[in-house]
């Protein structure tokens, strides 16, 4: 048995199962885009909703909100991500491939260029030479430019250089919920401590080094930010800061079964922190390109409500029902990308067993992560059994469970098909059912089967889950 598997097969099978299609595919495609097929949205819900089980409905202090992708563009002023949030590009000449210049420096000079000016970085890369990792030839480079990230448009379009009506796609889901935050008070008369999540869509117009959808232009997140009191000692924050930091790792290692030895910590040091963070750790994930972000956690202080008031001139101060005293809270922001998590769930769970002189691949999903937790099988079409086939299966969607149908092909090769689609259950229909009531139910991982009473398949299905 192996789950060893390199990126582009990984990718090739996302495509071919339909969990994952090429944006604008039949145009040639758009770099760093992905359509997620009905399989891959079924996925995608299901890691939702266990994000939200895990971090948001399961605790008394938390709620939700769902915030617009456009904004006031005054909001991107306040949080800078108008005036920093930009990375370093060069460009080679000869090739024409653009690259982020801090990864080309960091990788092949070990030197973190990060605060340094276009001109430091340019002067850098004048010094050394660096390698396009293209083509494993020394590059032709320009200089080093900075470039926002944000996609940015604008709503006057006769004048579409209107500097007063310029509008930006979102490159985070966090600020929405800081802007809310005077609202969030008045109408859900919450104390501190609480938080508020959010699940929405970012833009982000970066250079990507083609990890499948590891990295992508426009991608989803699951964001919380946790108002607290103002700490007075660090030990305060840091013991709320930890309880958030395991309830991650709950969530990851209960939540989507992914193994200890697939994760890590990793502790900003405080050279790399962002410039709103006081403490920032991520949990890394073993992507067959090596580990890499999959969770952040971060204490942003009051820094974001601080700019906002100063921005807006508006107040976004809590008082405390007790003492009558007025304050900024200070947020502590766990964060995780629904993309990545898709990408680390089919590392951690595809995988390939040897059966005498066949290869059976196997998409080992948790009960909760399966897109169809049954498939329903007729062993043929006629005589009545097809029929009843659809009948159980209306009567199990009628109860919420999702399920798959599937009528084509021997008995074995649809075992199989449902063995990649990550399905727990697949459910035979035979001539005994009509006879006797019963069914047949054949189990992934094991491919044990056993006979269950039509009346009884309910029950048996909520005791069997995993």
């Amino acid at each position: 048995m192996s789950n060893i598997v390199s990126l582009d097969e990984l990718a090739k099978f996302a495509r071919r199962k339909g969990f994952i299609y090429q944006g604008s595919e039949i145009y040639g495609g758009l770099a760093n885009t992905w359509d997620y097929g009905n399989k891959g949205v079924l996925l995608k819900e299901n890691i939702k909703n266990l994000w939200r089980q895990y971090l948001v409905q399961s605790r008394v202090d938390m709620i939700e909100l769902d915030s617009g992708i456009l904004m006031n563009q005054r909001v991107w002023e306040a949080s800078g991500h108008t005036e920093t949030f930009a990375d370093a590009m060069v460009d080679d000449k000869k090739t024409k491939h653009r690259f982020r210049a801090d990864h080309l420096i960091e990788e092949q000079l070990g030197i973190d260029v990060e605060g340094m000016s276009g001109e430091e970085i340019t002067k850098i890369m004048s010094e050394n030479k660096l390698l396009n990792p293209k083509t494993g030839k020394e590059g032709d480079w320009t200089e080093a430019r900075y470039m926002n990230l944000m996609f940015e448009t604008n709503r006057d379009k006769i004048n579409p250089s209107n500097e007063e009506t310029r509008i930006y796609l979102r490159p985070e889901t966090a600020q929405g919920i800081f802007v809310q935050f005077k609202n969030i008070l008045n109408t859900e008369r919450k104390k501190l401590p609480f938080g508020v999540g959010q699940i929405g869509k970012a833009f982000r117009n970066e250079i990507t080094p083609g990890n499948f959808n590891f990295r992508i232009v426009e991608f989803e997140q699951m964001e919380i930010e946790y108002f607290i009191t103002p700490p007075s000692k660090d030990k305060q924050w840091n013991k709320v800061f930890e309880e958030w930091l395991d309830l991650q790792k709950k969530f990851l290692k209960v939540g989507l079964a992914l193994t200890d030895e697939n994760l890590q910590q990793k502790e900003h040091s405080k050279e790399k922190l962002s410039h709103y963070s006081k403490r920032t750790v991520d949990l890394e994930y073993n992507f067959p390109f090596g580990f890499s972000e999959l969770t952040g956690l971060a204490y942003r202080t009051d820094f974001d409500l601080s700019q906002h008031m100063k921005f807006s001139g508006e107040s976004l101060e809590y008082m405390d029902p007790t003492t009558g005293e007025k304050f900024i809270p200070h947020v502590i922001e766990p964060t995780v990308g629904v993309d990545r998590l898709f990408l680390a769930i089919l590392c951690q769970h595809y995988r390939e067993e040897k059966i005498e002189n066949d290869t059976r691949i196997v998409l080992g999903l948790p009960y909760k992560l399966a897109p169809f937790k049954v498939a329903v099988l007729p062993l043929m079409k006629k005589d009545g059994l097809g029929e009843k086939a659809q009948e159980i299966f209306a009567n199990l969607r009628a109860r919420g469970l999702m399920c798959d149908y599937d009528e084509s092909g021997s008995v074995g090769k649809r075992y199989r098909r449902q063995d990649e689609n990550g399905t727990p259950w697949c459910l035979t229909v035979d001539y005994d059912t009509l006879s006797d009531g019963t069914i047949t139910l054949r189990h992934r991982d094991t491919m044990e089967q056993e006979r269950v009473k039509i009346d009884e398949l309910s029950e048996w299905l909520d005791a069997k889950k995993f």
